[in-house]
């Protein structure tokens, strides 16, 4: 059982970390939604995944050595539903943004920043430090 969470574990930071690192803005928030939901599955697997008795202790027993954490089962509730909520609102916000700028690439709204001579916004530093990406007639070795 703990293979196979740990092997879900995996399955879902890998993915979400693949989509958090795409240029496309959707995708990001998707990834970073994702993310969460691994991170979720952590905090869950912190407590008990076999079956275990209740945290219920009766009135004038001991603590009860094999029971189930109830700690982590709330963490990951209260996670789920400020998670939930924050993957709304940047969803919204992202597409809002793709509504204005007309694209959902990341790099194409860089070009978007506002000029040097604002006083208040902050500077777009020019085009002489864009990351260079290889050209498309580019074989794979990144040679013409």
């Amino acid at each position: 059982m703990i293979w196979l969470l740990a092997i879900t574990v995996w399955v879902t930071a890998s993915a979400g970390a693949y989509l958090a690192l795409s240029r496309d803005v959707f995708r990001c928030v998707l990834g970073l939604a994702i993310l969460g939901g691994a991170a979720n599955l952590v905090l869950f697997a912190a407590g008990r995944l076999g079956p275990a008795l209740p945290a219920v202790v009766p009135l004038g027993s001991e603590a009860l050595a094999s029971a189930a954490n109830p700690l982590p089962q709330a963490l990951v509730l209260t996670a789920i539903v400020i998670g939930f909520a924050l993957v709304c609102f940047s969803l919204a916000l992202v597409l809002r943004l793709i509504q204005r700028t007309g694209t959902d690439d990341a790099l194409e709204m860089r070009q978007a920043e506002p000029p040097p001579v604002d006083a208040v916004k902050p500077p777009y530093a020019g085009d002489g430090l864009d990351p260079v990406w290889p050209d498309a007639a580019a074989g794979k070795d990144g040679q013409t």
